[in-house]
């Protein structure tokens, strides 16, 4: 069973599996110990060896020494032991090699489905280690199977899930189509390493850029936000760390050949590419793109925004169902409330009105209240009077009185 040719084909399986061979080896041995156990329906320790060196395979069976037997196949008495060997002593073991010719075909059969399996362990382990250095990067796989919205991919001989939460509303696949995907999460598990990809992360779209820009990859334009509603629009905030080099113009290319070909990746996927500013302001007016936005008042405290578009692009700065306002508000990380510009200064205006009218009201209470303390000064000055000429003419009296 075992001769030169099959230790030539371990050497081919190392150079082609990329797995030390020493591996092999150890697996084979392990699964011929128990194939020999099975055949010969013996409960020996028995041992097997490979060696590659002399193309020969040893089957070795070892019995512990003990001065009184209780099981015959893994204990021999001290007194049998030493009519082998005089130095033997109670608990060494002793070993005899059986004849490796008493394999049958079952045997081997046994042996190769154990083989079989741990070769698929272990081809699994260097896969899973291979490929979690791959986590959170873009790779490109192949579809083998689809069962309803679940999509399974091949990556380095391992599956992947595409569950319809990372898909594109609009991507399409085939069994046997190539298709790039973002690996989101790999975790072990049971049954091998559960890998989750994704096309709908914003996490995909930097990765394309990231493949499409040397910049990007050289680290010459960074980007700084993205967000995403896959399938319709990702706005992008970049920044240049070279003044000579246009992070935008980078980005999109020579006649929008890069952009493109993301573009077209994600099935026409609008995307906005925002020059990245310190200055919240110009940041969140940059962000509404591609309307244009005339001003901007916020509240840092709040991190609230109210933005003045010019009339005829309100709908553009807001977007279908709020797309686009909604997106630049993640982006910038502020609460972003989008008016026309004459609805802006309207509101404007309704808040001077009031605050004069406020005013007004104000000094006419102040005048009010000054003309009552008025009176109420005159109706205690008169008051005093009367009591006054009340007082004299009580004199007056008293004197006549004395007269």
């Amino acid at each position: 069973m075992i001769n030169k040719d099959f230790f030539a084909a371990l050497d081919e399986l190392e150079q082609n599996k990329r797995i030390k061979k020493d591996v092999f080896i150890k697996a084979l041995e392990t699964a011929l110990s128990i194939a020999y156990k099975k055949h010969a329906g013996e409960a020996k320790a028995v041992e097997v060896r490979l060696l590659p060196d002399s193309n020969k395979i040893r089957v070795i069976a070892y019995q512990t020494v003990v001065e009184e037997v209780e099981d015959k196949d893994t204990q021999i008495s001290l007194e049998d032991a030493r009519l082998k060997n005089k130095k033997y002593k109670v608990g060494d073991l002793v070993s005899e090699e059986i004849n490796s010719k008493d394999f049958g075909r079952i045997a081997a059969q046994t042996a190769k489905q154990v083989i079989m399996q741990k070769l698929r362990e272990v081809e699994g382990e260097l896969a899973y280690a291979e490929l979690s250095q791959k986590e959170e990067q873009l790779t490109t796989c192949v579809v083998r199977r689809i069962e309803g919205r679940n999509v399974y991919v091949e990556i380095n001989k391992l599956e992947a899930t595409l569950m319809p939460q990372d898909q594109g509303p609009f991507d399409r696949f085939g069994i046997g189509d190539r298709v790039k995907v973002y690996v989101k999460k790999i975790k072990p598990g049971n049954r091998g390493p559960q890998i989750i990809v994704s096309r709908s992360a914003p996490e995909f779209v930097k990765c394309l850029f990231m493949l499409e820009v040397p910049e990007i990859a050289a680290g010459i334009v960074e980007i700084k936000h993205i967000v995403r509603e896959a399938g319709y629009r990702t706005k992008m905030a970049v920044v240049s760390h070279d003044n000579t080099v246009d992070p935008v113009g980078s980005c999109v290319g020579n006649r929008g050949m890069r952009v493109n070909a993301i573009v077209a990746e994600l099935g026409g996927e609008k995307i906005d590419i925002i020059p990245w500013s310190e200055d919240a302001l110009e940041f969140i007016a940059r962000a509404l793109s591609p309307a244009k936005v005339l001003l901007v008042e916020a509240d840092e405290d709040e991190k609230a925004a109210r933005v003045g578009v010019e009339d005829s692009m309100l709908s553009l700065a807001i977007g279908r169902d709020g797309q686009n306002a909604r997106l630049a508000a993640r982006l910038t990380g502020w609460k972003i409330d989008v008016k026309s510009y004459s609805h802006f200064k309207k509101e404007d205006n309704e808040c001077d009105t009031a605050e004069l009218e406020e005013v007004g009201e104000l000094e006419v209470d102040e005048t009010k209240s000054e003309t009552t303390e008025t009176k109420k000064k005159s109706n205690k000055k008169a008051k005093k009077e009367e009591e006054t000429v009340e007082s004299d003419d009580i004199i007056i009296e008293d004197m006549d009185d004395l007269e």
